[in-house]
């Protein structure tokens, strides 16, 4: 879909130029939806700030109050334990016409608008580094003041991939262990596949080929093949008795689903616990 002139017209700060900001801003200017001279970045070091405006050609601003002041969208893109710090002594540089969105983990949406009350329109949004290549799971709550621009927001999100609206709390917590640290999560599974691989012989560089091209043929086949669920399509590729079906007999016997589930449930009680520490 064509952008409209409103959108590209838009001034979008980022506060942090980490991976993060990199990759929203490059599926955002490489969509065409963010024109790159209406780009603003800011960032506590000076050196990363000046490499990362000259590699996307966007503009370095001098402080965080300037580039509030130039921005009609403000993500507030720093680590989580940095975030009221950061935040806090320049709070009251916000007004009611900007758009706020945090990319912080662990901060709740009611969180951010305490500490910025002079601005009702706060999102929350949580994206992953896979949006430089538009794969990106991007889940995000908003407060009411927003909904009037949800339409055009929900376009600019989907240029970095699949766009979902939540409520803020469990849900969101859930997206952020499932689809952001979900993508860790699936190369822990990645590096058992390859490193088994090696163990029989395989070379390094083949085992790794081999190992991607098998997730992203299971990924490919279930998106596909949509309307069919994905333990449909397990057993579509698991003859009785044959060979993938002794394998997921062992993984079912050694509780792998409650090993993982587990593992979700601690990702989950640690997004809480920086909600806690940071609150």
């Amino acid at each position: 879909m064509k952008p409209s002139e409103h959108v590209q017209n838009l001034k979008i700060g980022f506060i942090g130029a980490g991976n993060l900001t990199q990759a929203v801003m490059r599926a955002f200017i490489d969509s065409g939806y963010v024109r790159r001279e209406n780009v603003l970045i800011s960032n506590r070091n000076e050196k990363k700030l000046e490499r990362v405006s000259q590699d996307f050609q966007v503009r370095a601003a001098k402080t965080n109050e300037q580039l509030i002041e130039n921005s009609d969208i403000v993500f507030i893109a720093v680590k989580p334990q940095d975030f009221y710090q950061c935040i806090e002594p320049i709070a009251q540089a916000f007004n009611e016409d900007h758009i706020v969105i945090s990319l912080a983990a662990g901060i709740s949406l009611q969180s951010v608008q305490k500490l910025i009350p002079s601005s009702p329109k706060i999102l929350r949004v949580m994206p992953t580094t896979a949006a430089k290549i538009k794969k990106s799971v991007i889940a995000f709550a908003f407060s009411p003041a927003v909904r009037p621009n949800l339409p055009w927001l929900t376009e600019l999100f989907s240029t970095m991939g699949l766009a979902v609206p939540v409520e803020d709390g469990e849900t969101m917590r859930a997206m952020l262990v499932a689809a952001s640290s979900g993508i860790g999560f699936v190369y822990e599974l990645m590096m058992y596949w390859s490193e088994w691989l090696e163990e029989h012989d395989v070379d390094p560089q083949t085992a790794r080929k081999i190992t991607v091209q098998t997730f992203a043929a299971a990924a490919a086949m279930a998106e596909h093949d949509r309307d069919t669920s994905i333990d449909e399509l397990q057993r579509k590729v698991a003859s009785q008795k044959g060979v993938t079906a002794s394998g997921l007999e062992s993984m079912r016997e050694l509780e792998i689903e409650r090993a993982l589930r587990i593992s979700f449930e601690k990702a989950a009680m640690r997004d809480q616990e920086l909600g806690k520490l940071l609150g």
